[in-house]
């Protein structure tokens, strides 16, 4: 299987997850200039930007470790992208990270600064 397929099946995954415990998918790999962001979530009134990650084993490190500070940057200016292109800019907002290690999953709420 190819890595976007694979990729997607995980995405797929994660938008299940998510579902069944109240979220309101919004977009999924909203592109911009300044790179993607895997989902775009409604949880109540916060808009939610969820990265996904997968590993086959933790040989490398778990799955949400790859979500460093770098891509953490790119996720920021995309959402900010995002948030522009629906012309709301004074919205609550989260950065969520979903790993999956080993075909387990862990949801990481608020993984890092918000806006």
């Amino acid at each position: 299987m190819n890595k976007r397929k694979l990729g997607n099946d995980y995405e797929d995954k994660a938008c299940e997850y998510l579902e069944s415990i109240g979220y309101i998918i919004l977009e999924r790999n909203f592109r911009s200039k300044k790179g993607e962001i895997n989902i775009i979530a409604r949880d109540g009134e916060t808009i939610v930007f969820v990265e996904v990650k997968y590993r086959q084993s933790n040989s490398f490190g778990y799955a949400v470790e790859a979500v460093d500070y770098r891509k953490q940057i790119v996720i920021y200016k995309v959402a900010e992208s995002y948030l522009n292109y629906i012309k709301k800019v004074d919205v609550p907002c989260r950065f969520d990270v979903i790993g999956f290690d080993n075909g387990i999953i862990n949801h990481i709420k608020n993984a890092f600064g918000g806006m």
